[in-house]
């Protein structure tokens, strides 16, 4: 059943500046500034004043409805990268052959060696505006950072995709890059 009208607010926090023009947003804060191409999704957004934002549907079915959510999810997201930034850390698992990881192209690339012994060389290129170096903290593990929460995981889960376990029996082999923590880099206020 299609509902009149269906609404969702956002408030912007100091400091962010957010753009609207034909449902391409624009978010600049202090870490930067993010682009968001939203031209497919059709529903009214608009500021209602400096500090506010508003996203309306009218006469939307289910999944229109459910857009409402989705579009105000990824507009705050967008806004906790400029301010805060997203931060993914990797850790190493392997029982036998310890995986070997460098970093290629000033850490545009991460190339794997020695998974589970092979000599294959995966090469995985990180998405743009992600950085990704060795932790000094704690051994056989990645950190990965940048301002797009969306840039940042598809980048992590490519490292992840790459190193999985075929031909074998993946409840023994649980060897692999997998993604331990997911944290802002700048601390929560």
């Amino acid at each position: 059943m299609r509902s009149i009208q269906n609404s969702e607010v956002l408030s912007i926090p100091e400091g962010v500046t957010v753009d609207i023009k034909s449902r391409i947003v624009k978010v600049s804060g202090p870490r930067g500034q993010l682009t968001k191409n939203l031209q497919h999704i059709s529903m009214v957004m608009r500021k209602v004043d400096a500090k506010t934002l508003q996203f309306r549907v009218y006469h939307g079915d289910r999944k229109q409805n459910a857009c409402l959510r989705t579009v105000r999810s990824i507009i705050e997201n967008m806004i906790t990268g400029v301010t805060r930034g997203f931060r993914y850390k990797m850790r190493f698992v392997y029982a036998h052959f310890p995986i070997n990881v460098n970093f290629i192209d000033d850490g545009k690339t991460v190339e794997i060696r020695n998974f589970l012994g092979q000599k294959v060389v995966m090469k995985v290129p990180m998405l743009e505006g992600v950085t990704v170096e060795h932790s000094k903290a704690q051994k056989d593990e990645l950190i990965l950072e940048g301002n797009s929460l969306e840039n940042v995981s598809q980048s992590a889960a490519a490292i992840q995709q790459s190193c999985a376990v075929r031909n074998k029996d993946i409840r023994k082999f649980l060897d692999g890059i997998y993604v331990s923590a997911r944290e802002t880099i700048a601390a929560d206020e």
